[in-house]
């Protein structure tokens, strides 16, 4: 079989690249005699997983001479190109990792969508990404699909009900397993944030109840909260690798997550299966993938609550590690080629 997929964000630094590039490679590994046609548009960046990915026999990666925001700006408006065609046509069924501006034509399309914050909180965007969102139709799009999956049960529930979409399948993705190389973390105690600087993720409230917690607040991640957050008390340290990741995570009290929106939720995740706890807010999604007993839930937007938490994880070492050892029972459920492998069911039943 051959699948074409919009591959716009790899190396986009943000949950939906986590996902792409995961998926991408178990997808790759699981059927080593079908073919992955990856469009990337003009100069956008493959990065390390991309680079790998296009070193596999198996995957085929197609430039466009047009910009992304060109191409499916375009493609949105007019409803050409289609991304078949870009391709070159020579494609069975076609994956979109995330709703996002594009054209299709008669060829089955499998669209992964992750979360519906363009709609529940449209003013945590900007007036730029508001109108990103109109053009990508997603919910339009959702219904001309061949075929809808997402990440949680507490997600397919939302599309059922919200869009009316009568056949969503849960692909839960995998997670990061830890990398060999080494890494540099940090000296002393902090709370760690890994994600996008954006108002659903609530990285400023975080600053200031770590600031009142009396512990260093760190912030793995970009975005244009990023000023707020320093002038809040935290540490923001952009980017990192894996490997400084890894060795963050490591050694954080706590990864804390207090979002007031999740689809589902690597960090928590990743940070119990490299033996630390997660401070989160109480969301259903985050119930379902950590359990009730997996992370220290706090009310979304209850700041007082968060830093009261981070104080208890941060006293109690028996604690934490009680915390993390769950979580880790639950993050084992997760892994990649177990995604893949529902993933690949889905777009064989699609292309048929």
């Amino acid at each position: 079989m051959r699948v074409g997929v919009d591959a716009r964000h790899l190396d986009a630094g943000r949950g939906v690249a986590v996902y792409l590039e995961g998926m991408l490679a178990a997808l790759a590994d699981l059927r080593p005699d079908d073919r992955l046609a990856l469009l990337v548009p003009g100069r956008a960046p493959l990065g390390p997983a991309g680079r790998a990915l296009a070193r596999r026999a198996n995957v085929r990666v197609t430039r466009t001479r047009a910009p992304g925001r060109v191409l499916f700006g375009s493609a949105a408006v007019t409803g050409a190109p289609a991304l078949e065609r870009l391709l070159g046509g020579d494609v069975d069924v076609l994956w979109a990792p995330a709703p996002a501006p594009l054209a299709f034509g008669d060829v089955p399309l499998v669209l992964t969508v992750h979360d519906r914050s363009f709609e529940e909180r449209p003013g945590d965007f900007t007036p730029y990404e508001r109108l990103w969102h109109r053009l990508a139709r997603p919910r339009a799009i959702a219904h001309r699909a061949a075929r809808v999956v997402t990440d949680s049960a507490a997600v397919r529930d939302e599309l059922r009900a919200a869009w009316g979409l009568a056949d969503v399948a849960v692909v839960a993705p995998g997670v990061r397993a830890p990398t060999s190389g080494p890494g540099t973390g940090q000296d002393g105690e902090y709370v760690l944030f890994v994600g996008a600087l954006e108002p659903r993720k609530d990285p400023v409230a975080l600053a200031r109840a770590a600031t009142a917690a009396g512990i260093p607040a760190l912030f793995s991640g970009t975005g244009r909260l990023a000023g707020e957050v320093q002038a809040a008390g935290g540490r923001v340290l952009g980017r990192v690798d894996d490997a400084r990741l890894d060795a963050l995570l490591a050694g954080a009290v706590a990864l804390v997550l207090p979002s007031h929106l999740e689809g589902f939720g690597f960090p928590p995740l990743e940070a119990a299966v490299r033996g630390t706890p997660s401070v989160v807010s109480d969301l259903p999604v985050l119930r379902e993938t950590l359990g009730d007993d997996g992370a220290l839930f706090v009310a979304p937007g209850d700041e007082r609550a968060l830093a009261d938490a981070i104080r208890a994880v941060r006293a109690d070492p028996a604690r934490r590690a009680g915390i993390a050892e769950r979580a880790a029972a639950r993050a084992a459920r997760y892994t990649w080629p177990d995604a893949a492998r529902r993933l690949w069911s889905v777009l064989e039943e699609a292309a048929r």
